[in-house]
């Protein structure tokens, strides 16, 4: 519409669901979800998209994503939005049964995903994972590892935007992106 971006990428760290995508490894969205979005009933949880109000999910180029996922030696599956980070291993069991094969669950890609949407943009999620989903354990927390496989992500991103076509996925001199490819970064 109109927006001169051919591509936003949200990107950061998340929670990785086992064994899919371990602390220290990379995920990238092939559906990018609003897992919590919606209503609790006494038969359990019903999206937002059920209830009518919008959707509750936001689908990356399939193939491009896939191409991303293969380039950066990520896990490729669902990446879940959540308002509550998963402290316990019911809420993570949950979240796995409600949605199969899911890979990490982040606190933003949902949104991003919305507005790339509305400026008729395709998106790109990429997670770092700094902690395991389950069980809420500060000390097992790896942000810096992290941190550094994103670094290492964005590195190899314009090379894979690139093996697949996508347009201007080159760095200049210095390293940045072109402003043809909008990348929103998150740490948390």
């Amino acid at each position: 519409r109109g927006s001169g971006y051919a591509l936003v990428v949200s990107a950061g760290i998340g929670g990785g669901f086992a064994p899919a995508a371990p602390v220290g490894s990379l995920a990238v969205a092939a559906a990018i979800v609003a897992a919590d979005l919606g209503a609790q009933t006494q038969e359990g949880f019903v999206p937002v998209a059920e209830l009518g109000f919008g959707i509750s999910e936001h689908l990356p180029p399939p193939g491009l994503a896939r191409a991303v996922a293969s380039a950066l030696g990520a896990a490729y599956g669902p990446v879940l939005t959540v308002s509550t980070v998963t402290g316990g291993a019911d809420r993570a069991a949950e979240l796995s049964g409600r949605h199969p094969g899911a890979v990490a669950e982040a606190m933003e890609g949902f949104g991003v995903a919305e507005a790339a949407a509305a400026a008729g943009v395709p998106v790109l999620e990429i997670r770092a994972v700094s902690n395991a989903v389950g069980p809420r354990d500060r000390a097992a927390w790896r942000i810096g590892p992290a941190l550094a496989a994103l670094t290492t992500a964005f590195e190899r991103l314009p090379a894979a935007l690139a093996d697949f076509g996508a347009p201007a996925a080159t760095a200049d001199g210095a390293g940045k992106l072109p402003p043809v490819l909008e990348v929103e970064a998150e740490h948390g």
